[in-house]
């Protein structure tokens, strides 16, 4: 028998790979303190982000300076207490939101965009504006997609969107809108695309690209999907499970990186 102690064998460091909670260690029967240090901050940063005011103001100015005309609505919500607790009323409007809405409408368009706050505000004022900015220009392309209404919506739920484009005589509603916080992404946010949009539609007649983030999908791909997506959808007249993403097969080849600032 050889003397010759067994070489180590290499290990996988997993957490070059993934911001997800895998190999921390141990300290006797616990993890170790810099583990639950960061636990416990990141679990603060995803409650914060929940309860985070939604700078309704900032973002119609920022829409505004990309040459948007943009409309401010609210659920019936009344504040972010009800919001959470009643997710109900955050998926109809107010009724002198509707009023105003019916009131402001004019020759329907194919395409509605509708920014809601949802449950992460930190998302929208990080993600939004930029994202628009690059879904601008691909809806301009060839056939362009006409963008009739942009709606900023607050204390919103994913299903708001339908009301609205109902409202408006929209073919399809695109709604940006904060996910639900993660301890490694509080700042996330999800795009939901519906043709026909209606009040009662179920997230089966949706598509969702969601996890635009800075550790997730950056702005250019997003937007590429949404754009395909939208296209697809409207061309077809079908979103939801009828609706396979495969705008991967005629992604450009620069798709995957994520800009700065």
């Amino acid at each position: 028998m050889s003397d010759q102690p067994v070489p180590a064998r290499p290990t996988l460091d997993l957490r070059s790979l993934t911001p997800a909670r895998v190999a921390l260690g141990r300290s006797g029967a616990s993890v170790p303190t810099n583990a639950l240090l960061d636990f416990t901050l990141d679990h603060a940063r995803a409650r914060d982000a929940v309860h985070a005011a939604f700078d309704a103001p900032r973002l119609l100015a920022d829409l505004r300076a990309l040459g948007l005309a943009v409309t401010e609505v609210r659920s019936q919500a009344a504040d972010r207490r009800d919001y959470l607790r009643r997710p109900d009323l955050g998926r109809r409007l107010d009724p002198g939101a509707a009023a105003s809405l019916a009131r402001e409408a004019a020759v329907p368009r194919q395409l509605a965009l509708v920014i809601g706050d949802g449950l992460s505000a930190a998302a929208v004022h990080a993600h939004a504006v930029a994202l628009v900015r690059h879904l601008l220009p691909l809806l301009a392309e060839g056939d362009a997609v006409a963008l009739g209404h942009v709606v900023v919506a607050s204390g919103a739920r994913v299903a708001l969107g339908d009301e609205i484009g109902a409202i408006l005589g929209a073919r399809m509603v695109v709604t940006l809108i904060g996910e639900r916080p993660g301890l490694s992404a509080p700042d996330s946010l999800g795009a939901y695309l519906t043709f026909a949009p209606q009040p009662g539609r179920t997230d089966a007649e949706r598509n969702c690209v969601s996890n635009i983030h800075h550790s997730g999908l950056g702005y250019d791909e997003a937007a590429f999907k949404i754009a395909w997506l939208v296209r697809e959808g409207l061309a077809r007249q079908i979103s939801g499970v009828a609706l396979k993403d495969e705008s991967a097969d005629r992604a450009p080849r620069r798709i995957g990186t994520f800009p700065a600032g």
